[in-house]
């Protein structure tokens, strides 16, 4: 399969303007939320007046790595990634406690990205990435996981925050709803996406509800009725007024712009025009317009730098030989696509490669998985080495 590098690559992440609707810190002050309340405009692409923070967790996670190489020439690339911004996953009722030490050091013109991921029954179609709470606990789901994240981020009114809702949750109920473990899940994941988005529905938050990718949602036959599960659970929480729109490519692979497309020669490629994100975001954004749902995108480019691995669009675990893409930016060309974010963290796996693992999903044991792998969420030290070896643009 024919191996290249994305178009976008060539986009660089440019400078981002200090926000006009805060004021500035005193000279001489330490870098620390604003002076005053932020109040974020979701009709607006914030992207264009914050910077998206390099969060203090991978900034150390990195810094670790650096610690462990010998390369100097590489070990000086690697240094630079702890400056990029990314999200910062709360991805069960412990990491919450992240959110204190990621928010002592945002200074008043970056956003810190928050991604909220602990559904009851999370990750219905996979293993790798199951979650803590069963099907059936909604209630702790509210009262354990989602209100604390409301009250931390009330006490701390002066600083910006852009929240990734709920990785694949939606879009599995649109894809895989005739599995039994999506069955089971799908009112937990609606009322608890709904619950989300009205309790941080805060003046200092813009939201992104995820929505899959291209080669999930981009289907021709889900592109619609992707679009109408997004509109029904926003109106079933009284249409927010914070949420910006969607997310797309989250911990994904997709190209931004990539012509004629990645998959462009498969068998079933004509029934999927979105072959690739750009397209994706231009004809879903579409769709949700008609159905009532906020339709600016933020694209995850993380990982993307290099097209023609996988075998299928669907493999999703650990792509060998993936590169680290464009650094986060507003500057993507089109008015839809807010910014290019670094969604998921390069370097922590996506699952286990060990077979007698609990979590292993054999996704990850495909022949275009990285081997050997830990846990999801664990940190790869190789497979940071080979992002960092294949970036596009290099650092």
């Amino acid at each position: 399969m024919k191996v290249t590098h994305t178009g976008v690559a060539a986009l660089a992440a440019g400078a981002v303007a200090a926000p006009s609707n805060t004021a500035p810190r005193a000279a001489g002050k330490a870098a620390a939320a604003c002076d005053s309340a932020v109040t974020l405009d979701a009709s607006t692409n914030v992207f264009k007046n914050y910077k998206l923070h390099a969060n203090t967790f991978y900034r150390g996670e990195v810094e670790k790595a650096v610690g462990q190489m010998t390369d100097a020439s590489l070990k000086d690339q690697a240094a630079k990634v702890a400056d990029v911004g990314s999200f910062l996953w709360l991805d069960n009722i412990a990491n919450i406690a992240k959110f204190d030490p990621a928010v002592a050091d945002l200074p008043c013109d970056e956003i810190l990205g928050l991604v909220i991921y602990d559904l009851p029954g999370r990750d219905c179609a996979a293993k790798a990435s199951n979650g803590e709470l069963k099907y059936n606990e909604l209630d702790r789901y509210k009262t354990e996981y989602v209100d604390p994240i409301v009250e931390k981020i009330k006490a701390n009114p002066n600083s910006a925050f852009a929240l990734l809702i709920e990785p694949d949750s939606l879009p599995n109920l649109v894809t895989n709803a005739d599995l039994q473990t999506c069955k089971d899940s799908k009112t937990s994941y609606e009322e608890g996406v709904a619950y989300s988005l009205k309790s941080l529905n805060l003046p200092n938050v813009v939201m992104y509800v995820d929505a899959g990718h291209g080669g999930w949602l981009g289907w021709d036959a889900n592109l619609d009725p992707g679009a109408e599960e997004l509109a029904k659970v926003y109106k079933n929480a009284g249409s927010p007024k914070q949420v910006r729109g969607y997310a797309t490519n989250i911990a994904g692979w997709n190209a931004w712009d990539e012509e004629p497309g990645e998959f462009s020669d498969a068998s079933d490629a004509k029934y999927n025009s979105c072959q690739n994100e750009r397209t994706y975001v231009t004809k879903f954004s579409a769709a949700l317009q008609s159905a009532g749902f906020p339709n600016h995108a933020i694209v995850d480019t993380g990982r993307n730098a290099v097209t023609g691995l996988r075998d299928e669009w669907g493999d999703w675990c650990n792509v060998n030989g993936a590169g680290f893409g464009v650094r986060p930016t507003a500057d993507t060309g089109m008015e839809l696509a807010d910014a290019f974010v670094w969604g998921k963290p390069g370097g922590e796996s996506d699952g286990t490669s060990d077979e007698g693992a609990t979590r292993y999903d054999s996704y990850c044991g495909k022949p275009d998985a990285y081997k050997p792998s830990p846990e999801a969420g664990e940190w790869n030290q190789a497979y940071f080495e080979m992002l960092l070896q294949n970036a596009s643009p290099k650092f």
